[in-house]
């Protein structure tokens, strides 16, 4: 039998142990089988009777990525119900671990790059674990509801039985568990007026990344301005949620169509336009912090020791000094042809349209209709990057004006010409600034006003 698929040996990835399956197989006519080995979330006969249609799966549990049928505008409507009205996401697989005990502090300390003794009471912080080689591991929001008790809010890995093995006869007293705690988010610009229907004026005074205990219909939740979107809005975090996930749900989904939204998907093109990552689509445990544009996770005055310190410090230096311990690096593109309006089933392939070397693939990529063109992000090759500019391969790259352009591969559908590659050429990212910006974002924003530009 031919070989029609092979996995582009080409590009080279031997900075991974396990490279990423490069073929390109298109898609597949295929049924989710729903059966009881992967659980159904609290909220999961809710989100099926608002019409849910398409799933993936997602920290062992059932995660819903689409509503409106296509014949009535499909994932577009969702995204222009998120961004001019207010939508209500389904996020159950988000899963709380919960760490608690007289050393809670000390031991996220350890686990996390980002010095944990800055996170007050009742705020909260976007956070990454690294493996002892640097690898990201895990990158979630980390709240803390009490001053012993911190919730690790997981993108889509097995943290927790990593957090329970470090702990294994370690000193730290903590307990470490998944607990009952689902959450639901409510995003959009008219989220505030929801939030505020549903918990009083109290919510003013709830900053960015700031807690609320609170009630909805006589159950207890807790409150946070976060969410996965760029837009404003905020998360609903039910407690015994097995129990009471519809006295909330309803209530909240009531309000939400009362202010003119309904319930859609995580919207996957909104995030791209915020350069917001993905877990194991555009990172995973074998890619750098420095790789994806979360070097800021890495700070410079943290002097408490924490799992991969070491290596991300050599890192930094190595980066810092013009050098790239990583053969690729994430950017953002700009990328031409048909407009992408579907989940991608592979990593299309990126070259070098002067050779045409196979040099990098697209992790994301969806049509922007703000921007009127294809956006991605998408892993190319540092040193050319790195022959492009003076400017380190920091997180300023992402910020340098570089005149580079790249061939993508793109299936014939969304082609400009049937099995020839399109133009995808170096942007900025974020490519549509957040409502609520991350830290680079405003260190981005102050150098921006201080410069005059």
């Amino acid at each position: 039998m031919s070989n029609t698929h092979p996995n582009h040996p080409s590009i080279d990835q031997s900075d991974r142990t396990i490279p990423r399956n490069l073929r390109q197989t298109g898609g597949a006519d295929l049924d989710l089988l729903v059966s009881t080995r992967v659980r159904q979330s609290p909220f999961w006969h809710r989100s099926i009777e608002e019409g849910a249609w398409q799933a993936t799966t997602y920290n062992h549990m059932y995660h819903p990525r689409a509503y409106i049928d296509p014949e009535d505008g499909g994932l577009e409507a969702e995204y222009e119900m998120l961004v001019n009205d207010v939508a209500l996401f389904d996020v159950a697989v988000e899963r709380q671990i919960r760490v608690k005990g007289p050393d809670a502090e000390a031991f996220v300390n350890y686990v996390i790059t980002r010095d944990a003794t800055d996170i007050e009471t009742n705020r909260g912080k976007y956070a990454i674990c690294c493996n002892q080689d640097g690898g990201i591991l895990n990158d979630f929001v980390l709240l803390r509801p009490e001053d012993d008790e911190f919730w690790f809010s997981v993108a889509d890995s097995d943290l927790l039985l990593w957090l329970q093995g470090v702990a294994v006869d370690s000193d730290y007293e903590v307990d470490i568990d998944e607990i009952d705690v689902s959450p639901m988010q409510v995003q959009g610009p008219k989220s505030i007026d929801v939030i505020e229907a549903l918990f009083g004026d109290v919510v003013e005074d709830i900053p960015y990344y700031g807690l609320l205990e609170s009630t909805i219909n006589g159950v207890p939740v807790l409150l946070s301005q976060t969410g996965f979107s760029g837009e404003l809005g905020f998360e609903i975090f039910v407690r015994d949620a097995t129990e009471n996930a519809e006295a909330v749900w309803d209530p909240v989904l009531e309000t939400v169509k009362a202010h003119g939204g309904g319930v859609t998907a995580v919207s996957h093109h909104r995030r791209v336009a915020a350069g917001i990552l993905s877990l194991g689509q555009d990172m995973d445990h074998e890619t750098s912090p420095f790789q994806v544009n979360l070097g800021y996770q890495v700070p410079e005055d943290k002097d408490a020791d924490y799992v991969g310190k070491a290596e991300l410090q050599r890192q930094k230096e190595a980066v810092e000094n013009g050098e790239f311990p990583f053969t690729h690096k994430l950017v953002g593109l700009k990328i031409a042809g048909e407009p992408i309006r579907e989940w991608a089933p592979d990593f299309w392939l990126i070259s070098d349209p002067e050779t045409g070397e196979e040099c990098g693939y697209l992790t994301s990529a969806w049509w922007n209709p703000e921007l009127e063109t294809n956006i991605g992000l998408g892993y190319v090759p540092a040193e050319t990057l790195q022959a492009a500019t003076d400017v380190p391969l920091n997180d300023e790259i992402y910020d340098a004006d570089l005149d580079v352009e790249f061939a993508a591969h793109l299936p014939d559908e969304y082609a400009e010409e049937p099995g020839e590659p399109v133009y995808a050429t170096l942007a900025t990212v974020p490519f549509k600034e957040s409502v609520n910006p991350s830290a680079r974002e405003q260190a981005k924003i102050h150098d921006r006003q201080n410069t005059g530009d």
